[in-house]
């Protein structure tokens, strides 16, 4: 392997990290404030990157049916649990917050779709389309299951990724997309080390994006919310935080990074209705490294998942995909290796 090869695989790797990072960042978010392993976090990707498609070839894109018959569902029940709690004077304000707020960005997606607007716009419509998906998921899924097990919230998550992935497939078909570059061009940074314009973008984006959420957690009321509620939840609950409202904000902020990485790796890698998968798949590897809690951790983990991919596909890119969640196997057996065992603990006790 010569110099100029290896460069393009560490800039390859360096992007490719860079989207895992913002999946992984967005998966350890809701694991830790609502204990769900968030599958669907790839499709939801994926439909941003097929809205921005149908936005570039003038259509309406479909997400807007699926955002309108989600916001049907929850508004619907929303108001079935305030009636049965007897507070039915706060049906007006469900009205506007689960039924007018979510819509808003289906307007806006009609008239990008109807008018010749700038490229940033259409950007903007199809990441803002996509963010109400993931809180009225959880309003409707999993907010009245919440205290279920985690395994049992695992396997809800999974039955609505096939439920997304098949509603992708109805709406968008199984023609692949690719949508025009954001960032043309590319520039060298040292003999024989280029990089191109988008992978330097996603790159950019990935640390811009990381440090806006390292300053919402410090210095925000709602991130210091997000981290109480990440840490003890009866805590939290004691101190006047509502563990509902904090889910709904960390779903919301996973879904807006989703949307993101939509739009940032459409112009990179042809999207298909099932694409997110794979994605959300490699993320979850990263999230493990850091052990669905840290966020450096899953950093440096989804950094490692780029490079390995990287490289695994220059060596051998069938199995660059095993290679890449073999990965699991001595992440999880370090952690197994590092952390106090309930058994452990027991013996402990009895002698």
């Amino acid at each position: 392997m010569t110099w100029d090869v290896a460069s393009i695989l560490i800039a390859d790797g360096l992007a490719n990290g860079s989207i895992y990072l913002l999946a992984g960042l967005g998966l350890v978010l809701i694991f830790s404030v609502t204990r769900v392993v968030f599958i669907p976090f790839g499709d939801i990707a994926a439909f941003a990157a097929l809205s921005l498609a149908a936005f570039e070839t003038g259509r309406l894109p479909a997400t807007i049916g699926l955002v309108v018959a989600l916001t049907a569902l929850a508004l619907l029940t929303e108001m079935g649990s305030l009636l049965r709690r007897g507070e039915g004077r706060r049906i007006p304000r469900a009205v506007v917050l689960w039924g007018a707020l979510p819509l808003l960005p289906c307007l806006l997606a009609w008239l990008v779709a109807r008018a010749d607007v700038p490229m940033a716009l259409r950007i903007a419509a199809a990441v803002l389309l996509v963010v109400p998906v993931a809180p009225l998921l959880a309003r409707v899924v999993f907010q009245p299951i919440a205290d279920a097990s985690v395994l049992t919230l695992l396997i809800v998550s999974l039955a609505l990724h096939f439920l997304l992935s098949g509603l992708g497939l109805l709406f968008f078909g199984p023609e692949g997309v690719r949508t025009g570059a954001l960032v043309e061009g590319a520039f060298s940074l040292g003999e024989g080390f280029m990089v191109s314009g988008q992978a330097a973008l996603m790159v950019a984006a990935a640390i811009a994006l990381s440090g806006l959420f390292f300053l919402a957690f410090e210095r925000t009321v709602a991130g210091k919310a997000l981290r109480a509620t990440a840490v003890n939840r009866v805590g939290a609950r004691l101190v006047g935080i509502r563990p509902a409202r904090t889910a709904l904000l960390a779903y919301g902020c996973a879904s807006l990074l989703a949307g993101l990485i939509g739009v940032l790796i459409a112009p990179v890698t042809t999207m298909y209705y099932d694409s997110g998968f794979i994605i959300g798949l490699k993320a979850f590897v990263a999230a493990i490294i850091g052990g669905l809690v840290s966020y450096p951790m899953t950093a440096l983990g989804a950094l490692a998942v780029g490079m390995v991919e990287s490289f695994a596909s220059f060596w051998h890119g069938v199995l660059k995909d095993a290679i890449v969640f073999s990965l699991l196997i001595p992440a999880l057996m370090l952690r197994s290796f590092l952390s106090t065992h309930a058994e452990e603990d027991q013996e402990e006790v009895e002698q």
